[in-house]
């Protein structure tokens, strides 16, 4: 492949991009503007076939694999290719852009490149990941369809894997700049939190002679926060639920369970963050005449990404003029599983608000299309190498 080849830098379709994702929210939409779209559902079954279809009327070949992740390729494509896209489905009364932006940019990405005749269409490659969420069934702690595909050996197939995503959170927003260069992906664990105590009558039980698993249990959820956020102010937790049992007001509980979220680029700090729940946890429940268990049931390790995508990706956002941020990521990607067996990058927009993971998720048609040609641009370059 010539470099003057590489010179001709295409542009995208802004108008068809956001043409594909209204089309595309349509599929599970809310009156409200949000997105039913889990992974397993009908609204998800039609919106992968909706997106094979459209591959295939671009003259482009499309195909799915056993799980349901959905391919497009050039027919004219060689080996080696870099893989780009991101996930299909959504959580319950999702947005319209988590994950289905990234998906439909790499489509206008290879599309357009291979209107163009570019060279590098023949070296691309566009998936749709399906179940990234995981709330089909939370203890896979999500990344399905990305496991998956690692696990059968399919990604070995692929030099490079590259995701343009909402950033969904604020930092881009408030730093009035229009793409981040995500460096890596803090680790995610998940932990059961289990309280023991003895089921009583509510009413002819003195206060001072109880066993209140739900007093201990929402004891503890006042204070894990400050507890572990004592070891890096960079540290994210969250008590996500919390359950009572038998569940009537006349009974005492005699068993709680709690689910706390952690979340940290450093493994060295979320291991410090362990120790202490699990110290916080048997005090508290002690104090109160329980006992306490806690259940690691779900970990996703901290990953960066590779040093040379993530240099070459600021070097061609740089040699157009644009500005970025350096940025680590606080939620989960397809791309984390990805990165751990092929070079990986990562690409963010900015979120209103920093706010994702519902209807109210929202980014300007200005910067969804601006993603998308950088996203366009940095195929170009990571796939000029290739012959």
């Amino acid at each position: 492949m010539s470099n003057r080849a590489n010179n001709f830098r295409p542009t995208v379709h802004g108008a068809r991009l956001i043409e594909d994702l209204a089309t595309f929210a349509s599929f599970g939409g809310r009156q409200d503007g949000g997105v039913d779209r889990v992974a397993g559902s009908q609204a998800d079954l039609e919106a992968r076939e909706w997106l094979q279809q459209k591959i295939y009327e671009a003259g482009l070949l499309p195909r799915t694999d056993e799980i349901g992740n959905v391919f497009g390729r050039s027919p004219r494509a060689e080996w080696p290719r870099l893989l780009t896209g991101s996930h299909t489905d959504t959580v319950p009364a999702g947005g319209r852009l988590d994950g289905a932006y990234g998906v439909m940019a790499a489509l206008e990405v290879l599309r357009t490149l291979d209107e163009a005749n570019h060279p590098s269409a023949k070296y691309v490659e566009i998936v749709g990941f399906w179940d990234e969420e995981g709330v089909r069934d939370p203890g896979t702690g999500g990344l399905v369809g990305s496991t998956f595909f690692c696990e059968k050996g399919y990604v070995q197939n692929y030099q490079s894997y590259i995701e343009l995503h909402i950033e969904q959170g604020p930092a881009l927003e408030s730093a009035d700049v229009s793409i981040g260069v995500v460096a890596g992906i803090v680790g995610i664990e998940r932990y059961a939190i289990d309280v023991t105590g003895t089921a009583n009558h509510a009413g002819t039980t003195a206060m001072n002679n109880r066993a209140d698993a739900g007093l201990a249990a929402t004891t503890m959820a006042s204070r894990v926060r400050d507890t572990t956020t004592a070891c890096s102010d960079r540290l994210r937790i969250n008590v996500g639920s919390i359950e009572f049992f038998p569940g009537s007001p006349n009974v005492i509980p005699g068993q709680a369970r709690m689910i706390v979220e952690i979340r940290d680029p450093f493994d060295s700090v979320l291991r410090e963050a362990e120790q202490k729940i699990r110290l916080l946890a048997d005090e508290t429940a002690a104090s109160e005449g329980c006992h306490a268990s806690v259940q690691k049931f779900s970990q996703k390790s901290a990953v960066l990404f590779d040093k040379g995508i993530h240099r070459a990706i600021r070097e061609i956002i740089h040699n157009h003029g644009g500005e970025f941020l350096d940025m680590v990521s606080y939620a989960g990607h397809d791309a984390s599983v990805i990165s751990k067996h092929i070079p990986t990058g990562m690409l963010f927009v900015p979120s209103v608000g920093g706010v994702s993971h519902s209807p109210a998720e929202s980014t300007s048609d200005k910067h969804l299309i601006h993603g998308c040609q950088v996203l366009l641009d940095a195929v170009v370059a990571l796939s000029s190498d290739r012959s």
